[in-house]
């Protein structure tokens, strides 16, 4: 396995991983978002859109992706380097006979309806099945009243897994959701099998 890509280019969007000086525009973003990802996200610090915050984030997420604990690249748009307007995020890597992990993935409230994640999705789920990472499997939960994330799922060939009853806290309580998956047909099985 090599080092995961830290720049995705795509036909509209860049996908840079975590680097302190992405702290202004992630802040920007954050707080330009805080309003629409709520009803989405779990209970979040009251300072977690605070620049030094931010930047420990950055920092403890780039120390991450270099040492594939995680992979989470931010949003950009190609013409627009500087403003970020979304991120995906592959978190909790299980290796061993699993061989997977978590998706998460979010959008700019002006840059909905575009394609964009769907762009964005593909470069990310490229990357993680290419040699360089390598997994077999990713996995996504997404709430059953989140129909436009639905759409993504099914727009990107992710399979239903089923429902997950309870399954994160969010906006005040426990919340289901439906599992998804999709399978890497490309897998190679790493020389120590």
């Amino acid at each position: 396995m090599n080092a995961a890509c830290t720049h995705l280019p795509t036909n509209r969007l860049h996908l840079v991983a975590p680097q302190a000086g992405q702290a202004p525009a992630v802040v920007d973003y954050l707080r330009r978002n805080r309003a629409h990802l709520a009803p989405w996200d779990p209970p979040l610090a009251p300072d977690h859109s605070e620049p030094l915050r931010v930047a420990q984030q950055l920092a403890d997420a780039a120390d991450a992706f270099t040492t594939g604990r995680a992979w989470r690249w931010w949003l950009t748009l190609a013409g627009q380097p500087a403003r970020v307007i979304g991120s995906v995020h592959l978190s909790a890597p299980v290796r061993g006979a699993f061989q997977g992990c978590n998706l998460g993935y979010a959008i700019d409230a002006g840059h909905q309806g575009q394609g964009l994640m769907h762009e964005a999705l593909q470069a990310a789920i490229d990357e993680a099945f290419s040699p360089r990472i390598n997994l077999h499997r990713i996995q996504a939960a997404v709430r059953p009243e989140n129909t436009r994330s639905l759409a993504v799922m099914q727009r990107q060939g992710f399979a239903p897994i089923g429902l997950a009853r309870h399954y994160l806290f969010i906006s005040g309580a426990w919340r289901d959701h439906l599992l998804f998956e999709r399978l890497n047909p490309q897998f190679m099985a790493p020389a120590d099998w």
